[in-house]
């Protein structure tokens, strides 16, 4: 999983992953979810992609549109 720069300091993620039809993420508290474009949406997870590698705004994002939108909780 790549470090997720967090870039104004107040996100609860610490990773991420980048697959072609999906994204993991990390949270602080160790829960790793994924969204696939299944779940939420290949608009959704190319968003997310790039909100991810920015380091900034993916927490607001999937609190705002796909949060219950997951495949699994991996952790």
């Amino acid at each position: 999983m790549n470090r997720y720069k967090d870039i104004d300091g107040d996100s609860g993620i610490t990773a991420y992953e980048v697959g072609t039809d999906f994204l993991r993420v990390e949270f602080d508290n160790k829960a790793i979810y994924r969204w696939t474009y299944a779940s939420a949406g290949p608009q959704h997870v190319e968003a997310m992609k790039i909100l991810a590698a920015r380091g900034d705004g993916l927490n607001a994002y999937i609190n705002r549109f796909v949060k219950k939108l997951y495949a699994r909780r991996e952790r």
